[in-house]
């Protein structure tokens, strides 16, 4: 392959765009890699599309080496495939819906599982004929509420999903195993710094799930690590250790208190404090308790739901969704307050809760026996001693609390902390939801029918460019692994005349041996702007001819390293192969 700038479609840009906010956004722009069609929806230009297709080239070789088989299947699927799984309402406001001319609904593909089911199910009928896995390279579409970040966060993105199908349980985990591993390899070929952390499943249905995620500040996923044991789970996966229950006999009756201006958790602890009531109290004494209102997938009614948790905590949104999905949360507004008066702000307790048939779920800690400061229904009023097990009884818990530095860890060994990541892989052991959905069986050995478990397994092809630029840059441009760059080499001819044709023979010999070679023929272009945008563009090796051609000499360059070396001429192409073959 010989690109030459001269007429490659390319313009390189000098700012950032003004919607930009991450290093892979600005510099993929910058770079002409990629240019924004809509919110969210990106053009993939040659040099971006070449990258693009190296990634995809990387997960094809990886998935093949594991007897993965791939097709391609249509992206405008019927609604009757997802209503079949109950996803297409699971999904809500993410699914892009559309009708045709006859007003049948149809949706764009945020990802596959019913029609590879299907698609099995049809081919597939005897136990001789699995296992099977079969995946696709494609474009999937989700309607982000706030698309942002470039291609990390589009409604348009490039993935890879595949599926395996087996007999039984057995060989799910062996195919399982193998996409983990074959993941592990695709990731240490792109150069990406990455960990695998325990996830949820979400509208995906299944049991076991891990993340693959890119470390980066940049990332929208937290996730936490252990400092003294290999555990590590994105934050909605963290499970929060319960205490023992503690005996309930002989603890001081709840005794009501007028605690006027105190609506908040801290101005509650210092007017206590200040009470003279014979002991210190913190905010972890105080029991706060969060309404929210919850509605189910395809309805229009709306419940309450109240979440307790300690008052030195927060709940974090993103794990009470994923806590309730499919199920659509939202905060109460004004008018949920005006319609349940017996809901009184900053003051609200567990017993008005449940006289009330609200929904009260309790974070972990709140255990039989412990006893909390808590609203007592009325304002300006609070209840100490107020007892679980003794006094009120939730409906269960749900572990939505913030995670915080310093946690202990759920295997026991350390504390947690935190850390953001990009999400590049995610694989589910789906077990039968889907086949069962379906009902795709095989006859078994036994001449019985067995039905068919299931695992799926995706990795954002698009999002890996992203983040790999987000790991491997600097703040002259992008800094490619050579695995995916859009070349081995970058031949820059500086001036005119006998410089841009030596840099175009040389370009041609490299060529010849093998290698990828971007070459800058542009005539009327300064030597600054050319090395301007060999550093934005980011290939690993460069070969300047400039000046030093009149001696015989021209320089070689490792973006990376930023060393630079002068080689004789005859020399330069056995030195150029050399240092991109390693």
């Amino acid at each position: 392959m010989l690109l030459r700038m001269s007429n490659l479609f390319l313009r390189t840009l000098r700012e950032d765009p003004a919607d930009a906010e991450v290093p892979s956004h600005k510099l993929l722009v910058r770079g002409g890699y990629v240019r924004r069609a809509a919110p969210g929806v990106y053009s993939w230009l040659p040099l971006g599309k070449i990258v693009l297709e190296n990634v995809a080239r990387v997960v094809r070789e990886e998935m093949d080496g594991i007897g993965g088989q791939e097709v391609l299947l249509p992206a405008l699927l019927p609604r009757e495939y997802y209503e079949a799984t109950g996803r297409w309402d699971d999904y809500g406001d993410t699914l892009f819906r559309l009708q045709d001319r006859k007003g049948a609904d149809y949706l764009l593909g945020p990802t596959h599982e019913e029609l590879f089911t299907l698609l099995v199910k049809g081919e597939y009928s005897s136990y001789k004929d699995f296992p099977v896995i079969l995946y696709q390279i494609q474009e999937k579409f989700r309607d982000e509420a706030r698309p942002r970040a470039g291609v990390l966060r589009g409604r348009e993105f490039h993935m890879k999903d595949s599926y395996s199908f087996d007999i039984d349980d057995e060989g799910l985990q062996a195919a399982y195993d193998a996409h983990r591993a074959a993941y592990v390899r695709v990731f240490e070929r792109l150069g990406l710094e990455y960990v695998i952390v325990s996830a949820t499943s979400g509208a995906m249905g299944g049991s076991a799930s891990e993340e693959f995620l890119a470390v980066a500040p940049t990332g929208e996923d937290t996730f936490v690590r252990s400092t003294e044991s290999d555990y590590a789970a994105n934050v909605e996966a963290v499970t929060t250790p319960a205490p023992a229950a503690r005996p309930i006999e002989g603890l001081p009756e709840a005794v009501v208190h007028h605690t006027p201006g105190t609506a908040t958790i801290q101005t509650l602890v210092d007017f206590l404090n200040a009470a003279g009531l014979g002991r210190d109290f913190v905010e972890a004494d105080t029991l706060k308790n969060v309404l929210v209102k919850t509605r189910a997938p395809g309805s229009d009614e709306w419940e309450l739901l109240a979440v307790g948790l300690p008052g030195d905590r927060e709940v974090d949104f993103k794990r009470l969704e994923a806590a309730l999905e499919p199920a659509e949360v939202a905060l109460l507004d004004e008018s949920d307050f005006a319609a349940n008066p017996f809901l009184v702000k900053g003051y609200i307790g567990p017993r008005a809760l449940l006289d009330n048939k609200v929904r009260y779920l309790v974070d972990p800690r709140v255990v039989t026996g412990t006893a909390w400061v808590t609203g007592a229904d009325r304002d300006q009023h609070h209840v100490i001693d107020l007892v679980a097990g003794r006094d009120f009884t939730p409906d269960g818990t749900i572990d939505v609390a913030e995670v915080r530095d310093g946690d202990p860890s759920p295997d026991g060994k350390g504390t947690l902390y935190t850390a953001r990541g990009i999400e590049i892989g995610h694989i589910f052991q789906l077990g039968r939801k889907y086949t069962d959905a379906f009902q795709v069986d095989a006859l078994g050995s036994d001449g019985k029918p067995k039905r068919i478990t299931m695992g799926s397994y995706g990795i954002g092809v698009s999002r890996a460019v992203a983040s790999v630029v987000e790991q491997s840059h600097d703040d002259k441009g992008i800094v490619w692994p050579r695995e995916i760059a859009p070349a081995d080499v970058h031949v820059v001819g500086t001036g005119k005349g006998d410089q841009i044709e030596e840099a175009l023979r040389v370009a041609g010999e490299l060529r010849d041996q093998g290698l990828r070679v971007l070459v800058d023929d542009r005539k009327g272009v300064s030597p600054g702007v050319k090395f301007t945008d060999a550093e934005l563009l980011g290939v690993p090796t460069s070969v300047i001819i400039g000046r030093g051609l009149k001696d015989g000499l021209v320089e070689l360059r490792d973006r990376a390293t930023g060393e630079r070396e002068e080689v004789a001429l005859g020399d330069i192409v056995e030195r150029t192969v050399a240092a991109c073959r390693g």
